[in-house]
């Protein structure tokens, strides 16, 4: 059985209680709006820019973006493949692991799924690699890491896929328990290319099978391409003799800690103290409604006029915007005449 080596530090302890302390917020806001559906796709557009900008990707996140929606960009049908397989991947995580117990199969086909149609050798697609790569600074020419030999591969993969279904495993905390799969995955190697992928894809598939991220609202992903030496620093700082994955697992708590605080300060811009407080459950809104509702967090209040100039839309159809959002019980009234204005209720 695989034992990984590691110890609780303060790092790691903070970095999990500001996280359960962020998605604590999140998943108890009171303002969730009806297009979870849209926050879900900003998260995955991001995660497969940032995934497969790591590992050289060209595509900005505005090409991304227009691919993800089926629009034509300009680029090297290799960068659009990766792009694509990558969003394909995160639209049907549900779907990578139907038996809720991650399996030797899921992972070939999650690496088939990632790099179809782009290695220069179709069978290296979802296959084990039958040649010995190392890993190396593609600048410099440098070589950072030597894996373990082809012949290892299977049998490696086979005792960590036994690991993460264990007991033992599920009794850590999801993002260590993510965070030495992750770490282990790429330290085996086991693919010609797209390794780095597999391994973030497989640590995403571990926290949603773990319920940390159903909505998958966040995106570590571009925590690691925000520092890229930074992240690679930190998974050359695991010694091959002793395997402590400590200093790692500071910074993959770390990263999670960042990337779900960014979704939480979103959700409390869209959340007043009092509806909080109030615990009325989650309010079903609108894009255009939830826009209103950060203006109004920001400014403190919003006006007929602020509406009509933010949507571009007349003094009627603003009007029955903050007809809706008052029947909803979000906003209230303050002032008479043409010096009314809107606040959170």
């Amino acid at each position: 059985m695989f034992n990984p080596n590691f110890r609780y530090t303060n790092v790691i302890v903070r970095s999990l209680t500001k996280i359960s302390a962020s998605r604590e917020i999140i998943l108890n806001s009171p303002l969730i709006p009806k297009w979870e559906v849209t926050l879900r796709r900003e998260a995955i557009v991001q995660s497969a820019h940032s995934s497969t900008r790591i590992e050289g990707n060209r595509l900005s996140l505005d090409q991304v973006s227009n691919l993800a929606v089926g629009r034509e960009v300009m680029a090297t049908r290799k960068d659009k493949q990766e792009v694509l397989n990558y969003l394909r991947v995160l639209e049907n995580l549900d779907k990578l692991a139907r038996g809720k117990a991650i399996t030797e199969k899921d992972i070939l086909n999650i690496h088939r799924m990632l790099t179809e149609d782009t290695l220069e050798n179709s069978s290296d697609c979802g296959a084990y690699r039958n040649r010995y790569v190392v890993v190396g600074n593609r600048l410099t020419g440098e070589i950072i890491f030597r894996p373990p030999e082809n012949e290892a591969v299977p049998g490696l993969i086979e005792v960590l896929v036994e690991w993460v279904s264990s007991d033992e495993a599920k009794e850590l905390d999801p993002i260590v328990m993510a965070g030495i799969a992750h770490y282990e995955f790429v330290r085996i190697h086991p693919f010609v290319d797209g390794n780095g992928r597999t391994a973030r894809v497989l640590a995403t598939l571990i926290l949603y099978l773990r319920g940390f991220d159903t909505k998958q609202f966040f995106c570590i992903d571009d925590y690691y391409d925000s520092d890229r030496p930074a992240y690679y620093s930190a998974l050359q700082s695991v010694n091959q003799t002793t395997l402590d994955l400590t200093d790692w697992l500071e910074y993959f708590a770390e990263g999670v800690a960042v990337s779900i605080d960014t979704v939480k300060e979103r959700v409390v811009r869209l959340s007043s103290e009092r509806l909080r407080k109030a615990k009325r459950g989650q309010i079903a809104l609108t894009e255009r409604q939830m826009q209103m509702v950060e203006f109004i967090n920001t400014a403190g209040k919003i006006t007929s006029g602020d509406i009509q100039r933010m949507f571009k839309i007349s003094r009627q159809a603003a009007h029955k915007e903050i007809k809706a959002l008052m029947e909803l019980g979000v906003i209230k009234s303050q002032g008479v005449g043409k010096a009314t204005y809107y606040i959170l209720d």
